[in-house]
């Protein structure tokens, strides 16, 4: 019942806005009207993906611009977490399990309360966003855009309030790396932002060093193998492709922003239509994977990709236990990231397959319907050329679904592992099977 009624508060808030955003006063036409792209405008904002039908800033008003930030904010903070927020706020006491759920939610046992756990989350993306808005006023010299891509870098969202994207600062390195920080700390989850907030690694306790807990040394760890990956295979294949006319360092400030966003940012510097293959098939794989636990960022996480990168080694040494940093990761942690691979392997499958299904007729590239497809199930927005626009109503309502499905995955899990265990009480016997 717990997850039909997030569910419901999803599709609530993705009716609300669409009503919003439809409306005379956010559209620039003045009248109501065109509620299949606001519709799709509002479950894109509400599963923090950055895919839009329509331009932006020629469609929708200050107005509307300002409903889809909140849109974008909401969905970002996670129903759960503003709805749990309402209800302390009101006074009202959390259910064991409630709590239990929404701890695990941020992957936050260390502080105390949830009341504490939410003014932590709050606060610590209104700090970011407010330093990343002001950062970006020195540029910009004005708040509303600097307000409005500090918010969608952070909530890894990807909505631009221009039709190229960021390709317009493609010679700024001021805001290329300040977005670039803050989609990466959106990113990394805020259990790990409260990890390093804190210090507790400097901390001494009876005289012995404090370290950083294994879940955000492995965020850290792996978050830059794959920005490391992603920023040299994109400087190896795009050196003298997409990035031929420019100079060496402009090509390293752009390589290193296009490493920072396929994971989970719908922004883009160079657009993706004039890659390499070979370069969009890594942002095939780096969407996949994702951003951490408790982030903005969907995917099936990168932690999940930690697991089984070390349950594959275990196995090829021999090995029964999967061992990351000389600690042992329980087996049903194993078990749940395999779980949670598979689940995203065939719902970006059956994503894939209805797509095509629809959209046999219109003559958009079998590739660029699976990058489609790949992009809205992992919620990161990032399109090839005009895809996203030629998609017919009922392709739309496809990656709709695949958007909301991809969002609502993480906290379904969650609402999975707050759940009470049933165990059986009697035990069969083994036997063996053969597999590979």
């Amino acid at each position: 019942m717990r997850r039909i009624s997030i569910a419901g508060g999803f599709i609530a808030l993705i009716a609300t806005g669409a009503i919003l955003m439809a409306s005379p006063w956010a559209r620039v036409e003045g009248t109501w009207g065109n509620w299949s792209a606001a519709a799709f405008t509002s479950c894109s904002a509400v599963c923090v993906t950055g895919l839009s039908v329509v331009d932006i800033a020629s469609e929708y008003t200050r107005t509307g611009q300002v409903v889809l930030l909140v849109l974008v904010e909401i969905g970002a903070l996670g129903l759960m977490a503003l709805g749990t927020f309402l209800l302390v706020a009101i006074g009202r006491r959390l259910s064991f399990s409630s709590e239990f759920s929404l701890m695990n939610a941020y992957g936050v046992a260390e502080i105390r309360g949830v009341k504490g756990l939410l003014l932590w989350v709050i606060g610590s993306m209104m700090v970011i966003e407010g330093v990343g808005a002001c950062l970006l006023y020195l540029r910009f010299r004005s708040w509303y855009p600097s307000v409005f891509f500090s918010v969608m870098s952070f909530c890894n969202a990807g909505f631009s309030l221009y039709s190229d994207s960021l390709a317009r600062f493609a010679g700024d390195t001021y805001v290329l790396l300040t977005l670039a920080a803050e989609t990466v700390l959106g990113g990394i989850g805020f259990l790990v932002i409260y990890n390093l907030c804190t210090f507790k690694f400097l901390r001494r306790k009876s005289g012995a060093r404090g370290r950083l807990s294994l879940h955000t040394a492995v965020v850290l760890r792996f978050s830059l193998y794959l920005l490391a990956l992603a920023f040299v295979c994109f400087l190896l294949a795009e050196w003298n492709w997409s990035l031929k006319d420019m100079g060496w360092g402009r090509k390293l400030v752009i390589a290193f922003y296009q490493a920072v966003t396929p994971r989970s940012c719908g922004f883009t510097v160079v657009p993706v239509e004039s890659l390499r293959t070979c370069t969009i098939e890594l942002y095939e794989f780096l969407m996949f994977i994702g951003g951490a636990p408790g982030s903005v960022a969907a995917g099936m996480k990168v932690t999940t990709f930690a697991v089984i990168v070390y349950t594959i080694l275990a196995m090829c040494r021999g090995e029964s236990d999967t061992v990351i940093s000389h600690r042992t990761v329980s087996y049903d942690v194993v078990r749940e990231s395999i779980v949670i691979v598979v689940a995203l392997l065939l719902l970006a499958l059956v994503g894939i397959v209805a797509l095509r299904a629809v959209e046999a007729g219109s003559g958009i590239p079998d590739g660029r319907l699976v990058f489609e497809t790949l992009s809205a199930v992992t919620t990161t927005g990032l399109s090839v050329g005009d895809t996203t626009s030629r998609l017919s109503t009922v392709g739309r309502a496809v990656i709709m679904i695949a958007m909301f499905t991809g969002r609502l995955g993480a906290l379904s899990v969650v609402l999975l592992i707050g759940a009470r265990e049933s165990k059986r009480h009697v035990r069969y016997p083994s036997e063996e099977i053969v597999v590979g």
